[in-house]
């Protein structure tokens, strides 16, 4: 159980009250109000015409390895998201919050060396001078000398085929650095020095997004007695944890429910890369390979119940984030994003967003194994489509609640309901 004390209900705050009650200053609630510039985005990409912005949102009730979290910023447009990662993290705070561990943020970098005349040979001629050119990376080459990232080492590997390949891996320590570009100019600077050894052509020499050397992982418990609501009160908790440990099987077993089950993991994960300025294209990648990573596509996350019947999830993927670096670095709301997480290093950030991904996860597969998906979802997709259909002010609740009570959440209805602007 945390000692934390629970966090306000942002929900029943007003939209401009709810940074405050964060804890943010004067100057990071201007920084989410104004986002980017596009002053600020003409010097990040090329052809700038504007911002596009997304909402952001923060789920609450987050304890990792004992820490309470303020909030969790998520920039996302989906509804549901938000509220069922703050439910999931409740439930998971009953019982202590979740443990989350990862390794060392080691990404890897290749170099594809092409027409090398002996490959054994050339393979015994780059181990014997991996140490020597390690140390040139580190020391003596001024593009790829840092106090903040480190060469580690070498390894060959052999692809057959027509044309034969031989594959150089350069492992890199990339502190609190997501690290793409210090591993591509790794790659860059060393390709030369492989070509002379091998007596090959380098061509390709880039990091790879197969990130399976920076791994995250979290757990976390849920009690059986927290698992009904007013909705289904009628079954058991044990009926209810062996149903979410069925779907969880479910997703094991079977590549079409896996794809689905890991793409609700990646609605937290994403939101929260996304938020902090990460490249969540790169952590899509990554965990969609890893998933597959035996040779068959099967689930990021798993649930099972333990002696006493409560539930016990466990995550594990590769998550290559940085807090310092690219778009964090430029973003005023990333940095802001980031101050409310108080995380001091990347492993400590990926730590946190593994622990939103089983959140999540959690979430939907209670939601699926009990009312349904559409039932939770209803209420928030249906604010969405009054506002599309032109509702304003207290409108916009008034026909989302009829749209749900007649359970026909469409345009058309929202429309003809708004045409009637009459008490509902």
């Amino acid at each position: 159980m945390s000692d934390a004390p629970a966090p306000p209900r942002l929900r029943d705050l007003p939209l401009d009250d709810r940074p405050a009650a964060l804890g943010l200053s004067d100057a990071q609630i201007a920084a989410l109000r104004a986002g980017l510039s596009p002053a600020q985005a003409e010097r990040m990409i090329e052809n700038a015409i504007g911002v596009f912005g997304l909402p952001l949102g923060v789920a609450q009730h987050f304890v990792v390895n004992g820490r309470a979290i303020a909030g969790v910023p998520m920039a996302i447009e989906e509804a549901s998201v938000v509220a069922a990662c703050s439910y999931a993290a409740k439930l998971a705070r009953a019982s202590g919050g979740f443990t989350a561990g990862s390794s060392a943020p080691i990404m890897i970098g290749q170099v594809q060396l092409l027409d090398v005349p002996d490959v054994e040979a050339a393979r015994a001629r780059i181990a014997a001078e991996a140490d020597a050119l390690i140390s040139w990376l580190n020391e003596d080459n001024p593009s790829t000398r840092s106090r903040h990232v480190r060469a580690l080492r070498l390894e060959t590997r052999i692809l057959a085929g027509d044309p034969p390949m031989l594959i150089v891996h350069l492992l890199y320590d990339c502190g609190d650095a997501m690290g793409a570009n210090a591993v591509n100019t790794a790659c860059e600077a060393l390709a030369p020095r492989l070509e002379a050894l091998t007596e090959g052509r380098a061509n390709l020499r880039i990091l790879s997004n197969l990130s399976d050397r920076r791994l995250a992982w979290a757990t976390c418990t849920i009690r059986a007695d927290l698992l009904a609501t007013r909705t289904d009160a009628a079954l058991p908790p044990e009926a209810i944890a062996q149903r979410i440990v069925e779907a969880s099987l479910f997703a094991e077993r079977d590549p079409y429910r896996a794809a689905t089950h890991n793409k609700g993991i990646m609605n937290g994960i994403d939101a929260v890369v996304i938020a902090t300025g990460n490249d969540w294209r790169a952590v899509e990648a990554a965990a969609h390979a890893y998933a597959a990573r035996d040779g068959r596509y099967t689930a990021l996350a798993t649930w099972r119940t333990d002696a006493a019947g409560n539930l016990v999830g466990r995550i594990e993927l590769p998550l290559a984030v940085g807090i310092v670096g690219g778009a964090t670095r430029v973003h005023p709301a990333a940095q802001v994003a980031l101050a409310l997480l108080g995380v001091k290093t990347a492993r400590e950030l990926a730590e946190v967003i593994a622990c939103v991904g089983l959140a999540q996860n959690f979430a939907a597969l209670r939601a699926l194994a009990m009312e349904g998906i559409q039932q939770g979802h209803m209420a928030l997709h249906a604010r969405q489509v009054a506002i599309a259909a032109g509702a304003q002010g207290e409108w916009v609740e008034r026909i989302a609640a009829q749209l749900v009570a007649e359970r026909n959440v469409r345009l058309e209805r929202a429309q003809a309901l708004l045409k009637q602007q009459t008490p509902l």
